[in-house]
């Protein structure tokens, strides 16, 4: 073979692998072009919840101490993602599709407790906390959520948090009746998360024959002994129902298990009016303390 054809094979066989070089970066980089494309999207996707506050105000540890807690009704509530004083304690996790609720303790707190809470309060006709509903009328509240960080104490288990209540309530008449001074009435019900647990407690009277005016009074009942659910929910999405009717409370826990009261104490908290609370109840006064509860869904029917 002369040197002219040697040469004309050579620079063929160099523009072959140079093309087919180039041919193959393309090919890379429109590949990873289009993974960063499908990351980038999958980053952007966001979800927000779906729950309803046109009934619900909440309460943050935010204000001018002890009683002074600050309160948002309906409608202000429903801006919530844009109130600068409501961001750092209730807010949306668009990662999860949930309503995340902080607390940690601080000098704001409601009265009659030495605790902080980020929690929703029920009320019937949206502003005002003067119409609420018996145990005749009932109810039923159903929730997804989740406690997504607690901390520890100093032994090293998890702060409490209520995640739900029922609370009672005096009527103004009832209010005058005894002479209180608000209208308190103790909690029906409270729902712990306790070391990834499942924890209830209600109230019982302290005297079976109490009359009807004494039965009014925070100091004729007394916590029951408490119910603890087997299930352990960690920091894991759980499902809780609470179903009221006359003289009766169930507690469901991601329908398997269930914790009834149909006692001649559920009959007698029956004077009272109620109201449902959600949210972040934190049980904690320790320095550094806090926790965060999320709600993916919410739904109260009376």
């Amino acid at each position: 073979m002369n040197n002219n054809r040697k040469g004309i094979l050579v620079c063929l066989l160099l523009l072959f692998l140079s093309v087919n070089a180039t041919s193959q970066n393309k090919k890379s980089s429109v590949s990873e072009s289009g993974l960063k494309s499908k990351k980038s999207k999958k980053r952007k996707k966001t979800k927000l919840p779906d729950i309803d506050l046109s009934h619900w105000k909440v309460t943050i540890p935010e204000g001018s101490g002890k009683g002074g807690a600050i309160s948002v009704e309906p409608p202000e509530i429903l801006d919530y993602a844009k109130n600068d004083i409501l961001k750092p304690y209730m807010y949306n996790d668009s990662t999860k599709g949930a309503l995340t609720f902080y607390a940690f303790p601080t000098r704001a707190t409601t009265a009659n407790t030495k605790y902080s809470r980020s929690e929703l309060r029920e009320q019937i006709v949206p502003g005002d906390d003067d119409e609420n509903w018996t145990f005749k009328q009932g109810g039923t509240l159903k929730a997804k959520l989740s406690v997504d960080e607690v901390s520890r104490d100093k032994n090293g288990k998890y702060h409490k948090v209520i995640i739900l209540q029922i609370h009672g309530r005096l009527t103004n008449e009832q209010k005058e009746l005894i002479g209180q001074k608000d209208n308190n009435a103790p909690p029906v019900l409270k729902i712990y998360w306790q070391n990834g647990k499942i924890r209830v407690k209600t109230k019982k009277l302290k005297f079976s024959n109490v009359n009807g005016i004494g039965i009014l009074h925070e100091e004729a009942w007394t916590d029951d002994e408490g119910f603890n659910f087997e299930q352990e929910v960690g920091f894991g999405k759980f499902q809780i129902e609470i179903k009221v009717t006359d003289g009766k409370m169930v507690v469901s826990l991601n329908n398997t298990e269930f914790a009834v009261y149909d006692d001649f104490n559920m009959k007698r908290w029956g004077v009272f009016e109620n109201y449902f609370k959600a949210g972040n109840y934190f049980q904690s006064r320790d320095e550094g303390s806090f926790a965060k509860v999320s709600f993916y869904d919410l739904e109260v029917k009376h």
